[in-house]
Parts: structure tokens; sequence; C-alpha cells
């Protein structure tokens, strides 16, 4: 299994929450098999989203798909405050 890992400021939760369950089927014709959001403790304005892909391939090119047509929109991203970190993982024993 394969990894997308994202980690970025936000400016309000909801409004982000709302954002990111409006694009679910999105991701789901996309590959994404499963995610998980969380937040640090000490910083609410910060989330961190696990996508789970098959192949690194989809996760690549799922990445490419957020940081051309989503991230670079306001209005599908109408609460990103910073630049999202990203890094596909890959499992291992």
């Amino acid at each position: 299994m394969t990894t997308l890992h994202i980690e970025h400021a936000i400016t309000d939760y909801d409004v982000w929450k709302s954002a990111f369950d409006r694009f679910a089927d999105f991701r789901r014709q996309a590959g994404v098999l499963g995610h998980r959001i969380a937040r640090p403790v000490d910083d609410p304005a910060y989330v961190v989203i696990d996508l789970d892909f098959t192949t690194a391939d989809e996760a690549t090119a799922f990445l490419e798909l957020l940081r051309t047509k989503i991230w670079a929109s306001p209005e599908s991203a109408p609460a990103l405050a910073s630049t999202p970190h990203t890094k596909i993982l890959d499992e291992v024993a």
C-alpha cells in the first residue's frame, strides 16, 4: 500500500472539513482506498491527512490533481492557509 501524506495550516477546521467532504467522490474515483485526518494536540489550525492508494503511480497522479485543480483554487480549498507539505510513502514490513 502507498500513502499520500499531506500536512498544512488551515484557517478554520469546519470550513476545511466541509470542503474535504465535498471531494469524497473525487477521491474515490482517483483510487483513494481510505483516509485518516489528524490535528496536533497543540495546534488546532493544522491538519495531517493520509490518503491510501494501491500504487505509488495513483498517489502521484492524485497529488498532481490536488496541486493543479484543488489547491490552486481558493473556492476549492477555502481554508488552506499555507502551502501543503507532501510525501508519498510506501508501507514496509
